[in-house]
């Protein structure tokens, strides 16, 4: 990977010499990793869902699409992708395309909540080089777990991960979202992950999609934000972040990692449908960059997208930028604040010193979801936040017709599926 050096026409020029972050701030020629999202259908209804998944979207990229944009993002050399969903596993055609990227140098990290994760794939993924496998779990124990990613889908991932550890798989992931509920869990967790010879990965909740929903419930509390910093410091080393917390900064020393947003400068979002997104956690339309189909490719996009040439500029730090520990935190996520109504150049809702709460505090104007793929009636496994959530009744007056309500065919995804049946 090397940094860019060639800019379109009303590019900010990159300065000469600095750290290496400072140089990330303005950008790569392709991003490090990219998260695919695959599909939005999902046999899970996940409370705290940031892409609102479950019923597969008739406009998604068919196979041949798909393939063509491997080969692109081997040209570009983009190191590997993160496919995630929905639950990518669910389409038809999940196997072939992984075996495709791995075919054409393209890595492949994907997450799954284990539904598909059977001996046989288990033992196919222990035997195929660049693949990282990635299980969904939000809760030490099926009790909290379940709550927020419903009836029996921790026995699910612990069943998956079995099935990984047998096939002699080596290192798989465990994904959690941290949330108020899980905090005092993070031993329970890395003990969980040392069980079964995985990696423990943790990432911080999000206000987008159905996270939006329930953030107010399931956000870690202030001092629960030091228990985490506490634990990631001792901890730090051996356990993956992806840099969710750089805001936990603040509290003193820095956390290990690039401690930015990447958005649009190493990291972006390529959707079921081809559109980019400058932030994996933001999938609205304030921060669409262009689609893949569009002449030029994923390439165009990504090189001359007017989004993330502002993205690449010189940010001022608004509001923080007088603060001592700016430099540390970055002034924080750039999803959480607009999904919280927040200015992007205000403090993050999360902010350790305090300056979140007061902003959340003062008049604000939440922006409306600019698509939904929630399935419209309850499914027997429906998580008991997603029940108690406050979403409003004229939802569907809320989005966009971009997100028009999508084709019946998902509205159950795993139609007919047999766990237990022997696969090919």
């Amino acid at each position: 990977m090397t940094v860019t050096t060639e800019h379109p026409a009303n590019a900010v020029q990159r300065p000469v010499g600095g750290s290496l972050v400072d140089q990330f701030e303005y950008g790569l020629d392709a991003p490090i990793c990219l998260t695919w999202e695959l599909t939005y259908a999902c046999n899970l209804e996940c409370a705290h869902c940031l892409s609102s998944s479950g019923r597969r979207d008739p406009r998604e990229l068919t196979t041949e699409q798909c393939k063509a944009i491997i080969d692109e993002l081997q040209r570009v050399q983009v190191f590997y992708v993160n496919i995630g969903g929905g639950e990518p596993t669910i389409r038809p055609d999940f196997w072939e395309l992984l075996e495709y990227a791995v075919a054409h140098d393209v890595g492949v990290k994907f997450s799954t909540n284990g539904i598909r994760l059977t001996p046989e794939r288990a033992r196919f993924l222990a035997s195929t080089d660049y693949v990282d496998v990635q299980i969904s779990l939000d809760g030490a124990t099926a009790e909290v777990n379940d709550r927020v990613r419903g009836p029996g889908t921790y026995a699910t991932a612990i069943q998956a991960l079995e099935n990984l550890q047998r096939a002699g798989f080596e290192d798989a992931k465990i994904s959690v979202v941290c949330t108020r509920e899980n905090i005092l869990q993070l031993d329970e967790f890395k003990a969980l992950a040392d069980r079964y010879g995985a990696t423990l990965r943790l990432t911080r909740l999000r206000p987008s999609g159905r996270g939006a929903d329930v953030w107010d419930d399931l956000h870690p509390l202030p001092e629960q934000q030091r228990v985490l910093y506490d634990w990631l410091m001792a901890n730090g080393e051996n356990v993956l972040t992806g840099d969710s917390f750089f805001h936990l900064s603040a509290f003193g020393e820095s956390l290990p990692g690039l401690n930015l947003c990447g958005a649009g400068r190493v990291v972006c979002l390529i959707d079921p449908v081809g559109d980019v997104y400058a932030c994996p956690f933001a999938i609205h339309d304030d921060f669409h960059a262009g689609n893949v189909l569009a002449e030029g490719g994923f390439q165009q996009v990504w090189q001359t997208s007017s989004l993330f040439t502002e993205l690449r500029s010189p940010q001022t730090g608004g509001t923080c930028s007088s603060c001592q520990f700016f430099d540390s935190c970055r002034g924080g996520c750039m999803a959480a604040k607009f999904f919280t109504g927040l200015p992007l150049d205000g403090p993050d809702p999360e902010c350790v010193r305090g300056f979140g709460e007061a902003a959340l505090a003062q008049g604000r104007t939440i922006p409306a979801a600019s698509q939904d793929h929630s399935r419209t009636t309850p499914t027997r496994n429906q998580p008991v936040l997603l029940q108690l959530s406050r979403r409003p009744e004229n939802l569907e007056t809320a989005i966009s017709p971009k997100a028009a309500p999508v084709s019946a065919c998902a509205e159950s995804p795993l139609a007919g599926f047999d766990p237990t049946a022997p696969t090919t």
